[in-house]
């Protein structure tokens, strides 16, 4: 029985998001990125391509390792400038019915009762199709525009984060009953409240006391979302996530990672979703054209400042041919793992560049709408990954191409929807119902309020 696939979009509230480079062709737009109408547009375009959801990264702190220094970053336009993702979402979602949206925010510098109300108010703008992709950081220039020194080790994020998703979980699921709210205009009684209580926390790096200042939205917790694939994020992601992104590459050391996420969740649901790039033509030879004309804007400075910065390496130290070595480090480890397995035995920074197809690590899927639906099937059935998130290259071009000619081959061969089932994020992604289910910890905390 062929797999249904899941599809995202991968995006960022910026001019250069992973493909580095695409920026500079005369056909892309993403030089709009600060316009209304240019995420109502993308948005549009994905619901008509039935996509489950659009998934929007974000980081805090500017790309200063390569040349010890922003100066690449900021010629390249290598995510910076870059806009605050969680204010596109309710024009996109008012401009849409079905499109879940999965934005990416950084718990280690935002205290729990804030954020808390900030995503349950898109909950509610957006009836219920809201998702967090939970991150804490590995920019040291993000720790310091917080005022801190430097960030936190990586582990001891994790740590954090932990903490930080017990308070955020008794805010959402704990504070306010279901039936809490009466509304009732003849008693004048909005809320109950018998049935709202505050949330105490004394832990080690929050205190807190405090009703949650919504009431309960559609799915109350967010759809949850993780990257992290170190051992330390692979833990966490057992605990707390629903979906988990993992790097593309080949399919073989993914299919393990795969197995191991799902062996540590112990039967709780969880949809992974791999990255992918792809260039697709009418004809293969259309495509493999398409590539050429694309890889003419691929900016190699603006990938290695990309790459230095999740990486956590100074490329510009290295000599072409020179080893490099990468030990233990607080930057981006599933990433490092990821390229030491790609580069093989000697890395360096010419096997590195190698890999720049498009300004960036990933290696696209190139060829006809017929070869990328079965690139994509084949990819998911032997990685075991229920979808993809699909990174841009040329806007909007790209997107559109894969929506008018991968997508009906992909539905011709039942590996896609042909329309969206009804309810919230959740309840389109797993079935079921749109609150967190056991034997998540959040359902707990809900029904023992």
């Amino acid at each position: 029985m062929t797999r249904v696939l899941q599809l995202n979009a991968f995006d960022m509230a910026c001019i250069g998001h992973i493909q580095q480079g695409m920026w500079t062709h005369p056909r892309d737009s993403t030089v709009q990125y600060n316009r209304l109408d240019y995420w109502v547009g993308l948005a549009r375009t994905l619901e008509r391509g039935l996509f489950d959801g659009l998934f929007l990264a974000d980081v805090l702190g500017i790309y200063d390792v390569y040349g010890d220094s922003p100066d690449a970053a900021l010629r390249g336009a290598v995510q910076v400038p870059l806009l605050d993702p969680a204010l596109l979402v309710p024009a996109m979602a008012a401009a849409t019915q079905h499109l879940g949206f999965g934005i990416t925010c950084n718990l280690a510098y935002e205290q729990p009762f804030l954020f808390a109300r900030r995503m349950s108010t898109l909950d509610h703008l957006t009836q219920g199709r809201i998702g967090w992709n939970i991150v804490t950081g590995y920019l040291d220039s993000a720790a310091r525009a917080m005022g801190f020194s430097q960030q936190m080790a990586h582990d001891d994020r994790y740590d954090l984060a932990d903490e930080y998703m017990d308070v955020v979980y008794r805010l959402w699921e704990a504070s306010w009953d279901g039936d809490a709210v009466r509304a009732d205009r003849g008693q004048g009684v909005y809320a109950d409240p018998a049935k709202v209580r505050a949330v105490r926390h004394a832990g080690r790096q929050y205190q807190m006391e405090a009703i949650h200042l919504c009431e309960p939205s559609p799915q109350r917790t967010p759809v949850l979302y993780q990257a992290g694939t170190s051992d330390r994020g692979r833990r966490f992601a057992a605990s707390h996530a629903e979906c988990v992104f993992v790097n593309g590459g080949k399919p073989e050391p993914v299919a393990k990672l795969v197995a191991d996420l799902r062996a540590r969740a112990r039967g709780r649901p969880l949809k992974v979703f791999a990255g992918a790039t792809v260039v697709v033509g009418r004809t293969e030879a259309e495509a493999r054209a398409l590539l050429e004309e694309y890889r003419r804007h691929a900016s190699v400075e603006a990938a290695l400042a990309h790459a230095s910065a999740s990486l956590g390496i100074d490329f510009s130290r290295y000599e072409m041919d020179e080893p490099i070595e990468s030990g233990p480090g607080q930057a981006i480890q599933s990433n490092v793992a990821a390229m030491k397995q790609a580069a093989g035995p000697v890395f360096t920074k010419r096997r590195l560049i190698d890999q720049f197809v498009l300004g960036s690590r990933q290696p696209p899927i190139v060829g006809s709408a017929a070869q990328v639906a079965e690139a994509l099937i084949g990819w998911a059935e032997a990685a075991d990954v229920d979808g993809f998130n699909l990174s841009r290259t040329v806007m909007p071009e790209g997107l559109e191409r894969f929506v008018d000619l991968v997508v009906p081959e992909l539905q011709a061969r039942g590996a896609f929807k042909t329309a969206y089932a009804p309810g919230t994020y959740r309840e389109k992604l797993f079935g079921g119902g749109a609150l967190l289910a056991a034997p998540h910890p959040a359902a707990g905390l809900r029904a023992s309020a």
